[in-house]
């Protein structure tokens, strides 16, 4: 089953309700520790944002699906005034209300002034996966007008180029399914407690294309390569005596020790700019040897630095 946005499935939340903008001196009354945690749905239609969102529900966030930008701060103002009852809320932003999407800019500023706890995910999808989950259920893009849908992907992804380059979480749907990408929002805001910062650390083969939602991407094809070992081939980068091999050859450790302290150094960038979520993704000819043995080995020394981290081998099994 693909990820899909059109399964009618989320209701618009709010319908007749009638919303009153506070006042400033209703603001300043507003104390920091009442205002709720905030997460920010966006990306391309089609990638899953009604799937991520309700997710979020049913983790107990409060879900607001196509709220217009300029509304966001007005209804963390009210999730504040609700004495506890919503501490967390998830706004989807999309194109349907792209007459408003200028607005957004204008309300993260005022949010940051306001010192409000927000993030944004941002879904991804490759073009074909969109393509063929539109033709599926037979309904055109949002923004496709007269045109095609690959138009109407194209005008979207760079309506939403910006927003895509601040987000703090970005999942690649391309290949998920929905089971898939419910497990994925699961891991990174089922806990009770918010780490400081969470990483992914992917395996992956060039050959295969780079995983377009990686925050850095390293190249181990400087090695040589197991593949070429008869004894080896059959094996993966999980087998002892394959990852022995990869790191017995003169440059691995050290590259491995170079990287991680590079690592903390952006680790410690990230945290102070607010990035909660990291995506390293670690690359060699097929995603089977190489890139796997770094990959284990990388995810344990980020792990032992009090890093959150899940270790996923995007390629391996494809041969």
């Amino acid at each position: 089953m693909n990820v899909n946005e059109h399964d009618g499935q989320h209701e618009q939340a709010g319908d007749g309700a009638q919303v009153s903008t506070p006042t400033p001196n209703d603001k300043a009354q507003v104390p920091d520790a009442a205002i709720p945690e905030l997460v920010i749905i966006s990306g391309m239609s089609g990638a899953g944002r009604s799937t991520a969102a309700k997710c979020l529900e049913d983790l107990g966030w409060f879900v607001v699906d196509n709220l217009p930008p300029a509304l966001i701060p007005t209804m963390v103002e009210l999730g504040a005034r609700s004495q506890g009852n919503v501490a967390r809320i998830a706004v989807v932003v999309d194109v349907r209300g792209r007459r408003f999407f200028d607005n957004l800019r204008e309300s993260l500023a005022d949010l940051e002034a306001k010192n409000v706890t927000r993030r944004i995910v941002f879904l991804e999808s490759s073009d074909e996966a969109l393509v063929r989950r539109f033709e599926s259920v037979r309904r055109p893009h949002p923004l496709q007008g007269d045109g095609r849908i690959v138009d109407g992907i194209a005008a979207e992804r760079e309506l939403l180029r910006e927003l895509r380059g601040d987000a703090d979480l970005v999942i690649d749907t391309s290949s998920l399914n929905v089971h898939e990408l419910r497990a994925k929002m699961d891991a990174q805001f089922a806990g009770e407690e918010e780490p400081e910062l969470r990483a992914t650390v992917m395996s992956f083969g060039y050959k295969y294309g780079l995983p377009v939602d990686a925050d850095l991407v390293v190249d181990c094809r400087f090695l040589p390569n197991p593949h070429w070992v008869p004894e080896l081939r059959p094996f993966t980068g999980l087998n002892e005596e394959v990852s022995g091999y990869v790191f017995n050859q003169p440059g691995a450790k050290e590259f491995l020790d170079r990287y991680t302290e590079l690592l903390q150094l952006v680790a410690t960038g990230y945290r102070r700019e607010g990035k909660r979520y990291v995506t390293i993704a670690v690359g060699c000819t097929g995603g089977k040897h190489r890139s796997v043995a770094m990959s284990e080995k990388l995810a344990a020394r980020l792990a032992a630095e009090s890093v959150e981290t899940v270790v996923v081998h995007r390629d391996m099994g494809r041969e």
